[in-house]
């Protein structure tokens, strides 16, 4: 635990990476006030399960855990959360709607929770004088760059909605730097996985489609590539990135060479013991043919590098959809 107790404020706190930032806040003695609207994007039940483990290891620990749906959209919701609880040593926004093909489809619901919502969080924090903001942002922001992504790279052509609502958060963050000197760190994730990940992200959905011996639909010739982060990694970069820095854009990635999703599903199949049964389609034109994370500002900055390889991590990611059967098969895909 460390010395001192502070306490955050978590947006989007039943998602994927939220959960486990929350978790390892937790972890160190810390208290945790999580907000989340919990949309059915994806299925609800992967959300509270999340939250469940979370709530038992409140119980179970020195930490102080409290939850409160409501939507980061709505001004007078994020104004009450702010005014009832205690002053946050740094707010940690991982609320958004994620999904690149989805944000076409509504692209008035990505503006709304991805750039007002950051708006509101940061009016509040401005109001009440809070430090350290922590955005949550994307690598889909480098879409046609020349790889490693640099975060030095201008990232003003986005081509899909999700990422044009994520580049409004990081200008509107880089405004409220300026004018009020909030400390800002903007985290740009690179393709995270885990368990208990995200059912419209490929690793979720290769094991889920693999283990019930039903056909993947892949979109293009699976030599696309990833710069895939395990979940805790990213988290602990996410954590890590509360640092003073003044304001600063920093890559979390895995910042090795990209892998294919064909290499992917071959290890799924192995650590599975099923074959990957396989249905190639067009590659969508809002798709990144490949990523790769420049990490050296994250080294050196916040001594923070990815520690677990993608073997490792893609076993954990196994071992946690069997031993939720039958629920994990249960789970709707978006």
């Amino acid at each position: 635990m460390l010395n001192q107790r502070k306490v955050y404020l978590v947006t989007g706190v039943a998602g994927f990476i939220a959960s486990r930032v929350a978790s390892l806040l937790m972890q160190e003695g810390h208290q945790v006030v999580g907000v989340d609207n919990m949309n059915d994007y994806y299925d609800v039940s992967l959300k509270k399960h999340r939250l469940s483990i979370l709530t038992q290891e409140a119980e179970n620990s020195e930490a102080d855990f409290s939850f409160h749906q409501m939507d980061i959209e709505n001004q007078e919701a994020v104004k009450k959360v702010f005014d009832e609880s205690p002053k946050f040593d740094a707010v940690f926004n991982l609320a958004a709607r994620a999904g690149v093909r989805y944000s076409m489809q509504n692209p008035h619901v990505y503006m709304m929770t991805n750039a007002i919502g950051s708006l509101n969080l940061l009016e509040e924090i401005r109001r009440r004088g809070i430090t350290k903001y922590v955005l949550a942002s994307t690598s889909s922001l480098y879409a046609g760059q020349e790889m490693p992504f640099t975060e030095t790279l201008a990232v003003n052509t986005p081509i899909s909605p999700y990422a044009a609502s994520k580049k409004s958060a990081e200008a509107m963050a880089y405004a409220y730097h300026s004018l009020y000197d909030i400390d800002v760190s903007i985290c740009r994730y690179f393709t995270v996985y885990g368990p208990a990940g995200r059912p419209d992200m490929c690793i979720f959905r290769f094991i889920y489609w693999i283990d019930q011996e039903k056909t993947i639909e892949l979109f293009g010739d699976g030599e696309q590539s990833r710069d895939f982060t395990f979940v805790d990694d990213i988290a602990k970069g996410t954590i890590a990135a509360q640092k003073e820095l003044g304001f600063e854009v920093i890559n979390l990635g895995g910042g090795k060479q990209p892998i294919s999703l064909n290499t992917v599903l071959e290890q799924l199949s192995s650590l599975l013991g099923k074959p990957a049964k396989i249905e190639m389609k067009p590659f969508h034109k809002a798709d990144i043919v490949s990523t790769w994370a420049d990490i050296s500002k994250a080294q050196t900055l916040l001594g923070w590098k990815p520690e677990v390889a993608l073997e490792v991590g893609l076993e954990k990611c196994v071992q946690w959809h069997l031993a939720n059967k039958p629920w994990s098969q249960s789970i709707e895909l978006p």
